[in-house]
This record gives C-alpha cells, structure tokens and sequence, in this order.
C-alpha cells in the first residue's frame, strides 16, 4: 500500500490523499489520464511516476519543469516513507507513505487538521436589534416609504 498526500504550502499538513494498494504504477500530472490529476500550470501532463519494483518503489520524473527532492532536481530515485518531493520548482509537494501506518498517519492528520479549534466568536448585540423588524414587512429606505 502506498499513499499520497498533497501538502499544504506553507505549513506541510495534509490537503487531499490517495491511497494505492495493489497498482505497481502510479502517475501523477495534469492530466486526467492519471493516477493523480493535480491543476496546476506547473504541473506537466505527466509529470512524475512510482514504481513499484522488487527493490522497492521508486520516483521518476517526467515533467518538463522538474521534480525536486530536498531542493535537488532528480531524474529517478527510490521513495522512501515520508519522502517530500516537489513537482516543478514552485508546483505543489507530494509526501508519499508506504504500508498501512502512513495511510494511517495521513488520515489522522487530516481529521485533525478538519477538527474545529474552536467555537465561532460570538457578537453582543443589544435585543431590540431584531425585533423592530416585522414578520413579512418590506424594508425600504426611509426616503421611499410611502406616507
């Protein structure tokens, strides 16, 4: 089994995942012809490919602009769990997760990431701000009511 998750760009959470658990290849690029179809100028039609070897998967660009891992540019090389790779030099990054404990860790930070932190403030307003208001009444500005 092997995981995807689409990183948020500033803070690195996961966005959107998917999960692969039998496929030997994934791709992943603009088209919809992929595995992972990501929107964005960047992106190539297919831009990068894992591949799932007996040594191991590994990661293969494709793309026009690049694939990037630890801000080197890569031609192919394996995926290990956690691997970030960015997909062209200012395109979106991909963390891939390998087994059943990364599919796990990407669902638990997602569900995170969704809990509410906290309750909606509240605004103090006075009561009579609502009740001038009668049910069914047109409101008008006060120049164009009829008299």
């Amino acid at each position: 089994m092997i995981t995807l998750a689409l990183l948020h760009p500033l803070n690195k959470t996961p966005l959107q995942h998917w999960t692969f658990e039998k496929d030997p290849v994934i791709r992943v690029g603009r088209s919809t012809d992929n595995d992972v179809v990501l929107y964005s100028a960047v992106v190539s039609r297919h831009h990068v490919e894992l591949r799932q070897t007996p040594q191991g998967w590994k990661i293969t660009s494709l793309g026009t602009n690049g694939t990037y891992l630890d801000g080197k540019r890569i031609t192919e090389v394996p995926a290990e769990d956690g691997t970030i790779i960015r997909l062209a030099r200012s395109g979106p990054n991909l963390q891939i997760h390998m087994g059943v404990e990364g599919y796990k860790f990407v669902q638990a930070s997602l569900a995170k990431r969704q809990a509410p932190t906290s309750s909606p403030p509240q605004m103090d307003m006075p009561e009579s701000s609502f009740t001038d208001i009668q049910p069914n009444s047109t409101l008008m500005p006060e120049s164009s009511q009829a008299e």
